[in-house]
């Protein structure tokens, strides 16, 4: 059972992004010009810059603002250099954290998610110290409600994903990077899911409870708040009701 599927359930249906749009817009426009830059403008060859588009759109990011970030990225348009920085932590409890961003400037930024770390819990830890805890997969969430487990497996599998887990109110889905598009529009074709990207999936989990957990949750929110913040991975697990509560 994953507290990452929780987690960003959760706050999906809280509609925690769309109270912080303009934040959404700034970290997509961030990942745009880094996909672009890094495989070239056109969504159609470009695999990474396909997923951050479809992001956007689920967004409702203005097409101009999509186009513009990509030839930014292409060179086309001047702007800000990014660079892309993974971070390895640990957090309450001894969980493992990656903490993914896109920086203009590192010195300033490694400075910042340590300080959030401390005040929260956690520290900086050394390189490959806790990346090897995490396989890079595609990952899909689907709530319960949206689909029967036989329909969405049989759709899932059949695109080729390796494996779909119970999550207590969800479905997780879990598959090959390459083959991740293929079984997104697959499982799009029986529900919306409430989460899909590829993701850094832990090998196991630490089950917090308590004071942990609710320092975990603040450290997590802080760590996603973050202005150069692309992604947070960890491998806590949180019983959903206290989730619920703390962003409640």
């Amino acid at each position: 059972m994953s507290g990452h599927s929780k987690w960003h359930s959760i706050k999906h249906k809280k509609g925690a992004a769309d109270a912080k749009r303009g934040k959404v817009f700034t970290r997509l426009i961030k990942e745009l010009t880094v996909a672009a830059r890094n495989g070239g403008g056109d969504p159609d060859s470009n695999p990474r810059l396909r997923t951050v588009v479809d992001a956007a759109k689920a967004a409702n990011m203005p097409a101009d603002n999509i186009k513009r970030a990509i030839r930014r990225g292409t060179g086309e348009e001047p702007g800000v250099t990014y660079e892309e920085v993974t971070y390895e932590a640990y957090g309450p409890g001894g969980v493992a954290l990656l903490v993914d961003v896109l920086t203009d400037n590192k010195n300033r930024t490694v400075g910042e998610i340590r300080h959030v770390l401390s005040k929260h819990g956690g520290n900086l830890a050394e390189l490959n110290a806790v990346a090897w805890m995490f396989h890079k997969k595609g990952y899909i969430v689907v709530d319960k409600a949206k689909a029967s487990e036989e329909t969405l497996m049989t759709a899932a599998l059949e695109a080729g994903a390796d494996d779909m887990r119970d999550d207590e109110s969800a479905w997780e889905i879990i598959c090959a990077p390459d083959l991740f598009t293929k079984v997104h529009e697959a499982v799009k074709g029986i529900a919306e899911p409430d989460s899909a990207e590829v993701s850094m999936v832990p090998q196991n989990y630490v089950k917090l409870q308590g004071r942990e957990a609710q320092q975990m949750i603040r450290l997590m929110e802080a760590l996603e708040d973050h202005d150069d913040t692309k992604h947070v991975w960890s491998n806590f697990d949180i019983e959903e009701k206290e989730i619920e509560a703390s962003l409640a």
